[in-house]
């Protein structure tokens, strides 16, 4: 069974948005040394629970569920009547990804980690 395993939280001011979530829920919050603007969101160690991110806007906030197969992932999302509108990218060390849409208009994301990641 696929399970969201990450977030993201559109930001405009990475500073500012940092000092507001580390004050109100002690999140861990740090820049990504990847290759874009990002910071990287650990929201704890114990119990459920998710980790995420801030990226810069625009973009809703965003669920990414993971999944074994991207390919085999996508098509099914077409196939329900949904939409691909991000099509297939590599994140260097992370594994593989792309946005969807449902068929309510919600955006997603997908992600097929590295297996050399794991």
């Amino acid at each position: 069974m696929a399970r969201v395993i990450h977030f993201e939280i559109p930001i405009s001011d990475p500073e500012r948005a940092a000092r507001f979530y580390r004050k109100v829920f002690d999140w861990k919050i740090e820049k990504w040394a990847g290759p874009m603007e990002y910071w990287m969101v650990t929201t704890g160690k114990d119990g459920p629970g998710i980790d995420g991110g801030l990226m810069k806007r625009p973009g809703p906030v965003t669920n990414t569920v993971g999944v074994e197969s991207l390919d085999s992932a996508m098509e099914a999302v077409k196939n329900a009547g949904g939409k691909v509108v991000v099509e297939k990218a590599s994140i260097p060390t992370v594994g593989y990804f792309a946005h969807c849409e449902d068929t309510e208009g919600n955006l997603f994301g997908l992600l097929q980690p590295d297996a050399s990641a794991r």
